[in-house]
């Protein structure tokens, strides 16, 4: 039986015909102390949701829903090494990549957070002998820069942390530049190219199966740059200046990179979970490894938390079932996440990457079609940079749609009034917005008299997550929380979020058609590839018709 058909499903679809016309300005009127029933502390985070269209009977009936689809006994499969990735009939153990050593993972016959560990050490001996200018490039020069070369998770994930995290680091690593590159047209790599000293500078190749076409077209060309600028042999090249992050070590060694050189992860390491793995070694070497063990630990705290946490006290459960609310009950089919703070200007992609990517699937486990709506569009951008661009649609537009603001308390303690005047005028814009997207114009003296053109309808459901401050312990737990938020509402859509089959795809019908560029077949190809394809040849004067 689909869980549309539930009969917990069917209590919050009445539910929701009861109260979807009732206005936010009227709930905060009935019950002026919202804030207090309505937000929840855990992890170093603060999770307000007195903005979201809900009442304490919503909550309830969300809490029976999570009860009937069994979510309790799901998180503990997650954490205990069960099969939750049945496509590809395996655990997902992220969680085990931030679990202290003292505390080991049996799953079969493997300590799983042993070797978690053991490959952490690794990386750890790698990053000193960087931070120590113990590792020398071909003509002896210490490293100066590093780039990173990966795609999607191999690379989101780093960049963000390395740029929210990067007043975090220590004196030792601030000469160390660190760069990453996605592109695989090349544009990003031929940028730095031209401005490095290939003597110094270091490459990591972070790709789980080594055979990614946009991650090995890049490591090519850095390869071919530095035998070009050195005269050295590719064996020399490779073992000075390339290591490799991956779950493919064979593959990587048919490529040229010696096994010393290698970090080791492990196949049930999805993408998106994997800055937590040897995938982070960018974020380690940004912001040294007493900080990324911090990272690490701010992470393990909300999961413990949500292992252990009551469902009603539960902020990763709280945040899931409220985004199941509003896409299933309410009918909301965007979410926009919206940070007041430059230094999370990457948050919203990778959420893009983390939510879409595992929830975007039609498909339930048992291999039916679901007759329900799963992940919302997601997008968003830094809170003050939004507000003269789309924020114009969420005040005035005709679509609805949830947000997500997210800012640090406490900012610039240490720098002088005049920066904490800035940051707090970027909370009474982060507090303005939500204001004024929940209560709409109410809020306003004499509004009534205002032209159409002026009003707000208000009504838009929003929920704040705030920290004292961004370190590595609360960005690792703001982190952990959205990942578990997205397995929460997997768990309630049936669905696998640990499978990308979407993904591959695309990547196998590209390949396919690298050699149509020389002789595209018109009886293979639809009209519309046949066509471009003769376009560019066209262009490249090797053929006319």
């Amino acid at each position: 039986m689909s869980v549309a058909a539930s009969q917990a499903w069917s209590a919050l679809q009445k539910h929701a015909g009861e109260i979807k016309n009732k206005h936010l300005k009227d709930l905060f009127a009935e019950d002026p102390h919202r804030f207090e029933h309505l937000s929840f502390k855990a992890a170093g985070c603060m999770l307000d949701l007195s903005k979201q269209r809900i009442t304490s009977e919503t909550l309830q009936k969300l809490y029976q829903l999570a009860e009937q689809q069994s979510l309790g006994d799901s998180i503990e499969k997650l954490f205990s090494g069960a099969i939750v990735n049945p496509t590809e009939n395996r655990p997902a153990l992220h969680t085990v990549l931030r679990q202290p050593e003292e505390q080991p993972l049996i799953v079969g016959d493997i300590d799983v957070n042993s070797a978690v560990h053991k490959s952490l050490k690794q990386m750890e001996s790698l990053v000193n002998q960087i931070h120590n200018a113990q590792w020398r490039g071909y003509d002896g020069s210490p490293i100066k820069t590093v780039i990173n070369i990966g795609v999607g998770g191999s690379d989101l994930g780093p960049l963000m942390t390395c740029r929210a995290l990067a007043m975090h680091s220590p004196e030792y690593a601030r000469n160390l530049d660190v760069h990453f590159v996605s592109s695989m047209d090349g544009s990003q790599l031929a940028r730095l190219l031209d401005k490095l000293d290939p003597a110094s500078t270091l490459f990591i190749l972070s790709s789980k199966s080594f055979t990614t076409i946009d991650t090995l077209a890049n490591a090519n060309t850095a390869r071919e740059w530095l035998i070009s600028n050195s005269s050295e042999s590719q064996d020399v090249i490779t073992r000075h200046h390339f290591i490799a992050a991956t779950a493919s070590p064979q593959k990587a060694i048919e490529w040229g990179i010696p096994e010393r050189n290698h970090l080791r992860f492990w196949d049930w390491t999805g993408g998106r979970y994997s800055m937590w793995s040897v995938i982070g070694m960018p974020i380690a070497l940004q912001i040294g490894m007493d900080n990324f063990r911090k990272f690490l630990n701010g992470a393990h705290q909300m999961d413990e938390h949500f292992r252990h946490a009551p469902l009603q006290e539960n902020l990763p459960v709280l945040l899931g079932l409220i985004g199941v609310w509003n896409i299933n009950f309410l009918d909301i089919h965007a979410h926009a996440v919206l940070p007041y703070d430059g230094r999370l200007a990457h948050l919203p992609a990778y959420l893009e990457q983390l939510e879409m990517e595992s929830n975007g699937k039609n498909v339930t486990h048992s291999g039916n079609a679901v007759d329900y709506s799963t992940c919302p569009i997601l997008w968003g951008e830094v809170g003050p940079n939004a507000q003269h661009a789309f924020y114009q649609l969420l005040h005035q537009g005709t679509e609805s749609v949830m947000c997500d603001f997210i800012a640090p308390a406490l900012r610039y303690q240490d720098n002088g009034k005049e920066l904490q005047t800035q940051h707090q005028l970027a909370l009474a814009n982060c507090f303005a917005q939500s204001r004024l997207l929940a209560l709409g114009d109410s809020i306003l003296d004499d509004i009534e008299n205002a032209p159409p053109h002026k009003r707000y309808r208000g009504n838009q459901p929003s929920s704040t997550l705030m920290f004292e401050t961004l370190s590595p312990e609360t960005f690792g737990a703001l982190i952990a929380l959205y990942e578990h938020k997205v397995y929460v509402q997997a768990v309630i859509w049936e669905i696998n979020p640990f499978d990308q089959w979407g993904v591959e795809l695309g990547k196998k019908v590209a390949t396919s058609l690298l050699d149509c560029f020389d002789n595209p077949d018109q009886d293979t190809l639809d009209a519309s590839t046949y066509g471009l394809m003769n376009y560019i040849r066209q262009q490249r004067g090797g053929f006319s018709e």
